[in-house]
């Protein structure tokens, strides 16, 4: 359980919800072609931000950052979408798992899948696949602007993952975030209760103004 009002608010919406809230806001924080390693990964928590890049000669470290992220943080790791060696593995979550951290989202892949399935330790990335970022990625920077999945999220915005992916509510807009949000996940309630109680679908959408829940508002 987190103290963080706004990160409760989030984890008791599900991604659909808050994306169409961010279409209706006309912002982006939809994190495209980034899925839990677990169909049935969940998380919510604010973002601890990590930029890595090719390593150098000699190569640099990827992954001595662990110890430093806040409890109920995620981490969130921009690896550029590379595919072809991991940046995360059993070691870092078995870590992260042990001090309380909500999850780890990467635009690239991790890898060790059965330690974080095993753990429920959520992580969402592109893929996995085993072969090892030692000497190939390196950390350039942490607390950061990032971009994962063409989403930029910065350190302290809110990460929400479920089985449908990965959304970030930028700091700057989550009480609006979080309120439009609401406000769809109430009216889809409604027309599910209409429609339990004899309305037809079309009228209950119709009633509860459905079609236009995500419609860009100024």
């Amino acid at each position: 359980m987190t103290d963080d009002r706004n990160v409760s608010r989030a984890g008791a919406l599900d991604t659909a919800t808050l994306s169409d809230a961010l279409d209706r806001l006309g912002i982006v924080g939809q994190c495209y072609a980034i899925a839990g390693r677990d169909p049935d990964f969940r998380m919510a928590g604010r973002a601890f931000t990590m930029l890595c890049g090719p390593a150098s000669t000699p190569p640099g470290t990827v992954g001595d950052y662990i110890d430093d992220v806040p409890p109920g943080h995620v981490v969130v790791i921009d690896n550029g979408g590379r595919t072809d060696a991991t940046i995360w593995g059993d070691i870092l979550t078995e870590i992260a798992h042990r001090r309380g951290l909500a999850g780890t989202v990467i635009d690239g892949i991790s890898r060790d899948v059965h330690l974080c399935r095993s753990l429920g330790y959520p992580v969402f990335s592109v893929g996995h696949w085993m072969r090892t970022g030692k000497d190939r990625v390196q950390v350039e920077q942490t607390g950061c602007a990032v971009n994962i999945g063409g989403a930029r999220v910065a350190p302290g915005d809110i990460l929400r993952g479920d089985p449908d992916g990965v959304i970030v509510i930028p700091q700057a807009h989550e009480e609006a975030v979080l309120g439009a949000a609401e406000e769809i996940h109430a009216a889809e309630e409604s027309i599910r209760e209409a429609c339990r109680t004899g309305m037809r679908l079309d009228e209950a959408r119709r009633h509860f103004r459905y079609h236009q829940l995500q419609t860009r508002r100024n």
